[in-house]
């Protein structure tokens, strides 16, 4: 198989996991209806790319896990046959998960992909199923979990505090100086007027309405909607998730085309991550429907501790070369979410879980398929 092939293929393999993948930092965005769909796409794929490109230096050790070094020989890794079946049964995989609607994870495809065809290359004896499931199985089981434990944590928290605090979502938070008032008589037995005899001001730290706070207060020193402060936190949360997805799935595309150095390094993460965009931008709709409508619906601080959860929980698998799958990240949150305010739909959840249980022998199957394939026809 020529390397130009397996470039191409990788590049496809990249595009799905933009089709699929790309959706996961905008659906509580979408789901909230805080932005368009368009809107939070572009927001999605501009920090998606950011994520890609810094990936360089923080994600490096997933660029060597992923080219199948340590699960099958490096005779075999450096095959360009075998590089060429995992990613088209990968790719595959993805695809036709997406055009299901289905959000699955590239990592899960990847890694049945290397384990098919694997398997058919090395045999079982060389075949290092162990290192299989403590690096690649396990956390991929338990991330979705503790993302969703994140969440059915710190849910109840953040709701008991916001109702202390009497927080609504068109509260105004002020800082204003509360003039210490005197009574004072006026003629002919009036009525006080405490508004007209100030004494000693001080300093008061208030959430209230924001006609209050004027009413209240006249000129508040500091005044902060929190309705906007929630918005742009959202929005900041969704990129830092759309960020962390790209910083840890880009080394896991790129790996497969360093494995025989088809490209140098800084050309293959600026290729990887113009077709994952592209995936993104022409194919993303109808997974960003089941995750932002269909699984549980949310309001805007629902979404942020969703967000929140996912990319805290992504980020730091990221930094240790923890190979977790943003998708099972991403949605666990959403189930967690759904469970805790009794919207989560069953039907879609089991859909979304069986076409998890279905990815890895899915590629596993098309991966073996795809080498015998490439050594029948001298590819």
């Amino acid at each position: 198989m020529h390397g130009a092939a397996i470039v191409i293929g990788v590049l496809l393999l990249a595009y799905a996991n933009g089709a699929n993948d790309n959706v996961k930092g905008l659906a509580t965005l979408y789901g909230s209806g805080r932005l368009s769909y368009r809107q939070a796409l572009a927001w999605a794929t501009l920090t998606t790319a950011a994520g890609s490109v810094t990936s360089v230096f923080w994600a490096g050790k997933l660029l060597v896990r992923f080219t199948g070094k340590g699960l099958v020989p490096d005779a075999v890794v450096g095959l360009p046959a075998f590089a060429g079946a995992v990613v088209l049964a990968a790719a595959l995989t993805v695809l036709l998960a997406t055009r299901l609607g289905l959000p699955v994870s590239t990592t899960h495809a990847l890694i049945g992909a290397l384990s098919g065809a694997g398997l058919l290359a090395a045999g079982w004896r060389q075949f290092n199923g162990p290192h299989l499931a403590a690096l690649f199985l396990l956390p991929l089981l338990v991330s979705p979990l503790l993302a969703a434990g994140a969440v059915l944590l710190a849910y109840p928290l953040v709701h008991r505090l916001r109702l202390r605090l009497g927080i609504r979502e068109s509260a105004c938070l002020c800082v204003a100086c509360q003039p210490e008032t005197q009574p004072v008589m006026a003629p002919a037995g009036a009525a006080l007027n405490l508004q007209n005899a100030p004494g000693q001001g001080g300093w008061k730290l208030v959430v209230d309405a924001p006609a209050a706070c004027e009413r209240q207060y006249f000129h508040p020193l500091i005044k902060l909607n929190l309705n906007r402060w929630l918005d742009g936190a959202h929005l900041v949360s969704s990129g830092l998730v759309s960020f962390a997805r790209g910083l840890n799935d880009t080394p896991k595309i790129v790996a497969l085309l360093l494995a025989f150095k088809a490209v140098h390094l800084p050309v293959s993460i600026l290729a990887v991550a113009g077709a994952m965009a592209l995936g993104g931008l022409l194919q993303a709709r109808r997974v960003a429907r089941t995750l932002a409508f269909d699984i549980t619906r949310m309001n805007p601080g629902q979404g942020l501790l969703a967000n929140l959860a996912t990319s805290g929980t992504v980020l730091l698998a990221s930094h240790l070369g923890v190979p977790v799958s943003t998708t099972h990240v991403s949605t666990g949150s959403l189930f967690g979410l759904g469970a805790l305010t009794r919207r989560a739909r069953g039907r879609v959840i089991r859909r979304v879980v069986l076409a998890w249980l279905i990815t890895l022998p899915l590629a596993a199957a098309l991966g073996a398929l795809a080498l015998a394939l490439f050594k029948q026809t001298g590819m």
